[in-house]
């Protein structure tokens, strides 16, 4: 897949926020953008085994765990991994879009504060 059409997947997901979650992403100001594989920092930071993949990740403090010294920071980010993403829907069957509206929206959950415990008991 092209990049320009993975990234125009991911924009979608974002788009079709309701408007509530999508005004406090930019009102926090978390940016998304798209990578074509995790780097090696990032495997190491998140304690990824090498036999496993990355698909995505948040980079930053959740609102949740703010409190008044949070200040003077970079702004949060999330990454989408493009290639693991188009791997995992091959091996899956599913398509892309479903990977990739997932995976944006797993990572939007732990800006919110969503650990990734509670995200497998809520069933993503």
């Amino acid at each position: 897949m092209q990049r320009e059409a993975f990234e125009s997947l991911v924009e979608k997901v974002i788009e079709g926020l309701p408007e509530d979650f999508a005004r406090q992403l930019e009102d926090g100001n978390v940016g998304v953008m798209v990578q074509e594989q995790p780097s090696r920092e990032d495997l190491e930071a998140t304690g990824v085994p090498g036999y496993a993949t990355l698909l995505g990740l948040y980079h930053g403090v959740p609102p949740t765990r703010r409190g008044l010294g949070y200040s003077l920071v970079l702004p949060d980010n999330i990454t989408i991994y493009k290639a693991p993403i188009e791997q995992y829907a091959k091996q899956t069957g599913r398509s892309v879009g479903d990977v990739v509206r997932e995976v944006v929206l797993h990572e939007i959950a732990h800006h919110f504060g969503l650990p990734d415990e509670r995200l497998r008991e809520l069933g993503y």
